[in-house]
């Protein structure tokens, strides 16, 4: 299975997905450390973002071809981007489960605000994107993250997996 974990920066999609990861005993891919570890120069061009997605297309094809479990962990804000992996996905015969993070916007300016491990976005870059982000329209879940409910989102992140197995 596959599960696309997505959402805007400081939405706590990263923190979500990799403690998702964990309780699957899933492989995790995150296009921040993919970007930070492959890519010298980082421009966040649209052909530098399309390498990223590839990479974890790749990613997500060897895992689909080695059997394992995969959470993909990335804004996916395009549709042209989700449906590349929808394809890829289609022809190796696995299903995608997508869950949206969303938070409060006070919540993401102050996540935002101080360093973070990988990501390099900041509220600049957030609000840039919550202005061309195209919405999911096909049935996923949305998670609404706050500083203080991960195990509540993790919970029914689990029984919304168990139900579409």
């Amino acid at each position: 299975m596959v599960i696309i974990v997505f959402g805007l920066p400081g939405s706590g999609k990263s923190y979500f997905a990799s403690k998702l990861a964990q309780q699957l005993g899933a492989l995790y891919i995150n296009s921040d450390q993919i970007r930070l570890q492959f890519i010298a120069d980082r421009n966040y061009s649209d052909t530098e973002k399309l390498k990223v997605y590839d990479m974890m297309l790749q990613a997500m094809g060897i895992a689909i071809s080695q059997r394992h479990e995969i959470v993909l962990d990335a804004t996916f804000y395009k549709q042209s981007i989700r449906t590349m992996f929808e394809e890829q996905a289609a022809s190796l015969q696995e299903s995608i489960l997508y869950i949206e993070i969303t938070a409060k916007e006070e919540i993401i300016r102050e996540r935002l605000s101080k360093p973070r491990e990988f990501s390099e976005a900041d509220f600049e870059v957030y609000l840039k994107l919550k202005t061309i982000a195209e919405p999911l329209k096909q049935d996923h879940l949305v998670l609404h993250s706050d500083n203080n409910n991960i195990n509540a989102m993790l919970q029914d992140a689990m029984e919304y997996i168990k139900s579409k197995r």
